[in-house]
This record gives structure tokens, sequence and C-alpha cells, in this order.
């Protein structure tokens, strides 16, 4: 666990991976595994249990995390370029299909197989959300797969976007500039959204409540310094917590188990199911438009913002480097946080009844 540990610690320090995430999971792990010293996530009364059930049992962090996720999210490219709500719906198969797979075949508890599902939403507040109000037994290795592989963006995205498109497709171009929105309609749009949740999936309003207050602080224009503080200092801190207690769950005894490595296969299937059928509806867009859609940006329909739409505008300018499609991009992959929320909320919905 020790190697694990620094491996973590390695590709977000060397390799640039999600630093901000891996650097302090990999610490978690190490001091989670060191023998007497009372720092692992089941060390009753220990900093990181109390951490761990206070903070992420409770929920709390994960939606302290969407208010500061809402307060740095622009979602002028998605009300700009409101078709790619279908590339994020899209993207949400990866979640449904692989709790049928994990349920139906491979015989996962129904609570179980719908918290390893969640891990395709590419949203580690949303899978801690999801996985604690079902109280999953698999709540750590769920929430680490999560995390691991959304600072995996660039390795797990990337042949997907190559592999199912053609050179031609990704050659496609798209208006750079969105329509101007108007700082009413940005005002607006969180409350929507909140009402439109509220309807469809009120489960998932607490995330989605939460993700549209931190962007309504940031869009209402008179409430600066709070959305400074939502966007920095808080998000920095329940980051820096998170991280460090999400990696002391991952003791010898509850991460060496052959269920942990089949929900991270699980979860990587889910996250590639989800990027590819993005790319797919973005093909078929790209058909019916006429190629005015480059279908890359499907991917960027889950919610791993905003590296999701680095790596499509990378892969669409390795073809020609004046393509310039990350507006798209990062329309969808917004898009992507909203729908990540409510297919959590639904899925609760359905498995809770």
């Amino acid at each position: 666990m020790f190697l694990v540990g620094g491996a973590f610690i390695y590709l977000g320090i060397k390799r640039r991976m999600e630093p901000l995430l891996l650097a302090p999971i990999g610490l978690g792990i190490i001091l989670a595994n060191i023998p007497g010293a009372g720092l692992s996530a089941y060390d009753e009364g220990g900093f990181l249990q109390l951490v761990w059930d206070y903070g992420i049992r409770t929920e709390i962090l994960p939606l302290l995390i969407f208010i500061g996720i809402g307060a740095m999210t622009d979602f002028g490219p998605f009300l700009g370029f409101p078709y790619v709500a279908f590339l994020g719906a899209a993207a949400q198969f990866g979640i449904f299909g692989t709790f049928l797979v994990a349920f139906w075949l491979l015989g996962f508890p129904l609570y179980d197989a719908a918290s390893v599902g969640i891990i395709g939403s590419a949203d580690g507040p949303t899978s801690i959300y999801v996985a604690t109000k079902l109280n999953s037994q698999y709540v750590g290795a769920i929430v680490m797969a999560a995390y691991s592989y959304i600072s995996m963006v660039p390795i797990i995205q990337r042949p997907i976007m190559k592999y199912l498109t053609t050179r031609k497709e990704r050659l496609a171009r798209m208006p750079y500039s969105p329509r101007p929105i108007s700082r009413t309609t940005r005002i607006l749009f969180p409350l929507g959204a909140i009402l439109v949740t509220a309807l469809v999936a009120p489960m998932a309003v607490p995330l989605v409540g939460m993700l549209m207050f931190g962007n309504l602080l940031r869009e209402s224009g008179v409430t600066e310094r709070l959305s400074d503080t939502a966007q920095n200092a808080m998000t920095n801190l329940v980051t820096l917590v998170l991280g460090i207690a999400v990696g002391s769950t991952m003791t010898a005894e509850a991460f060496l188990l052959p269920q942990t490595l089949m929900i991270f296969a699980l979860g990587l299937f889910a996250f590639a199911l989800g990027s590819a059928t993005g790319v797919l509806l973005g093909k078929l867009m790209y058909y019916i438009t006429k190629g005015k859609v480059n279908p890359i940006i499907g991917a960027c329909g889950v919610s791993a913002f905003p590296m999701s739409a680095r790596v499509a505008q990378q892969v669409a300018q390795e073809e020609d480097f004046s393509n310039h499609i990350l507006m798209q991009a990062m329309g969808a992959n917004a898009c992507g946080q909203i729908a990540s929320a409510m297919a959590g909320g639904i899925l609760l919905m359905l498995v809770l009844g």
C-alpha cells in the first residue's frame, strides 16, 4: 500500500496528473497503512475517521465542493450552444449501463451496483454523495476509483475520441464564439435549473442546488467576496481534507480484495462507456448537421470539468492547429456537471423508490 500511495504522489507531482487530488490521496493511503498510527478512516476516534464520518458520510464536504464548482463554472458556453445538452445527456449512459451490468450480470447487491455505476459520472463529489446515501459497503473503493479516473482523463478519453472518429470528422469546424448571453439570463439560469431538477429528479436538488448556488454567487455581480471565497479558500481547504480522507479509506484490508479490483474495472468501463456514447451521438449530430458539429466534443458530456474539454481541444488541434472547438467542448463539459448530478438523483430515485 505504501507503493500504491507513492504511485499516486508520483503521478500527481512528477506527471502533473491532477496533483490537487492525487497528492493528498496518496499521502492519505500511506498514513492509513502505518501500523499503530490510528490514521485510517476505520480507526475509531482518529482524526481522519472523524473527518470521514462527519465530513463525508454526512455529505457536508461533497456539497461544499459543489458550491465551489458552481462558483468556478461559466455556463455561458452551454447557454450559447444549447444543443450540447444532448451530449451531456448521452454521456450519462455510462452510469446506467454499468449499473445494469453490475447488478444483472455480475450479481452486485442493488445499492452497491448503483454506487459502482455512479463512477461513470466522472464526478468525485457526486460519487461520494450517491455511495454514502446508499450506504454502500464499497464507498472507499468507489470514491478512490472515481477520483483516479478523473485524473486520468487524457489517458482514457484521448484514444476513445480518436478511435471512434475519422480524421474528416475531427477536422470539422464550429463557430468559436457563442452568442452573447445577457446578465439577466445568467442570473435566471441557476434558478431555472433548480426548478427543473426539482420536477425531474428531486433527490438531485442538494447537489444541483449547491452547484447553482455557487454559480449565482459568480453571476450576480454583487457577491464577489463570497464567490472568491467559494472558488479559492473554501474549495482548496475542502479539497485538501477530502483528498486525504479519501486516501485514508484505502487500507490493505479494504483495498487488496477481488471486489475492489472489480470495482476499479467497472469504473473504467463506466467512464469509457459514457465517453463513447457521447462521441457516438456527436457523430450522429455531425451527419445530421452535415459536418457542423465536431463529434469529439461528445466525450466532454461527462463531468470531468474542465480536463475533458482541454483534451478535446488538443485532439482537434493535432489534426489542424487552427481548429478551435474549446468553447463547444466547455459547453458540453459544463452541461455534464448538471447532467451527472441529475443522473445521480435519478439513480437514487430508482433504487430507493
